[in-house]
């Protein structure tokens, strides 16, 4: 594994209430005055308009309006190709598809992102990889670490909290992750990052100081996930952030009738992996416990069946990726966890 030769992290950072409002404020600081925005589709009002007050107060142009709804390649690329002249930064506005084809649309223009998140349900939105679908297949592309990161903390705790609760899923994933990690190391040398462990495991013991759902815990949230995408930026890998516990959510996403919010798989996986570890089960359970998590699964559970065909994929899912899968068959532990563990019960039908 190779560490990258610059690192460019995000330099303007702001995580408050009515960031929002200043968005126009904070692109005319940093030198830009015509800009591309990509906002979701359908964005509850009023956000649109208030990003585009903001961006009038300062005299702002819009140079580019993109409602968002398909994160295919190759809409992505057309509006690339579509970009008005003179153009200095793109920005991203809303949910997790609008932000990784600004991401992208920025990538490939060379050219300054700010990323607006309206929710925290995953780490995307300050990663260094864009989710982009490529023949209908979900496919992360690599990508640059936005230039800026506007998290206005009152509307993001105004977003369904099914949504908030996903991103605590993908934030506690960094236990497992970094487990399998070292795992990786012992069996294959797999080289480790010192410093982006130490960061991303700093980040969840962060959260866990205040695990709850109020300005103050999205504050906590949303800076734990943007170092969670700076440590992967660090070490060139996804590994301080994704271990089996995410093999086992993108072979649900591959297989399942219905997939269920990245955050909401990865987070009963993290759980469920921890046994298999043997580390961290009762901290991952406890805060699952205090910020009501189990209760958003339970109201909906999974398919005990299709869970079991995405733990015998999740091995194969990325070749050479080793983790407490490859390390044995886990599959009968998993059928008997699924079967047995009262916490988990509740989640399967």
């Amino acid at each position: 594994m190779l560490r990258p030769t610059q690192i460019a992290i995000p330099t303007l950072v702001r995580a408050k209430p009515g960031a929002l409002d200043r968005l126009g404020r904070y692109l005319d600081r940093s030198g830009h005055r015509r800009v591309a925005v990509a906002v979701s589709q359908g964005l509850a009002a009023p956000l649109p308009d208030r990003v585009a007050n903001s961006l009038k107060e300062q005299n702002v142009e819009a140079a580019a309006w993109i409602e968002v709804a398909d994160n295919g390649l190759e809409p992505t690329a057309r509006a690339f190709a579509d970009l008005p002249k003179g153009v200095t930064a793109v920005v991203g506005v809303g949910g997790g598809k609008a932000l990784d084809v600004a991401k992208y649309i920025a990538f490939l223009g060379r050219l300054p992102y700010f990323a607006v998140p309206t929710s925290l349900s995953n780490d995307g939105f300050c990663s260094p990889q864009s989710s982009l679908t490529v023949r209908g297949a979900r496919r992360s592309l690599p990508a640059a670490l936005p230039f800026g990161v506007i998290v206005d903390t009152a509307v993001c705790l105004s977003a369904p909290r099914v949504l908030t609760l996903s991103g605590v899923g993908d934030l506690v994933a960094k236990f497992t992750a970094i487990r399998d990690w070292k795992l990786a190391f012992h069996a294959k040398g797999d080289p480790i990052d010192d410093f982006a462990t130490l960061m991303s495991d700093g980040t969840i013991y962060s959260f866990m100081s205040h695990p709850a759902i109020d300005l103050e815990g999205i504050r906590l949230l949303a800076t734990a996930l943007l170092l969670n995408g700076i440590a992967m930026e660090i070490c060139g890998s996804s590994r301080p952030a994704s271990g089996s516990e995410h093999l086992i959510s993108h072979a649900l996403d591959a297989t399942s009738a219905r997939p269920r919010l990245h955050g909401l798989q990865v987070g009963v996986a993290t759980y469920l992996v921890s046994v298999l570890q043997g580390e961290n089960t009762e901290r991952i359970a406890a805060l699952f416990d205090s910020t009501g998590f189990w209760d958003v699964i339970a109201a909906d559970p999974f398919s005990r069946d299709e869970w079991m065909t995405a733990v015998r994929k999740a091995p194969s899912i990325k070749e050479g990726y080793y983790t407490v899968l490859s390390s044995r068959d886990a599959v009968p532990e998993v059928e008997h966890l699924l079967n047995s563990d009262p916490r988990l019960v509740r989640c399967f039908q």
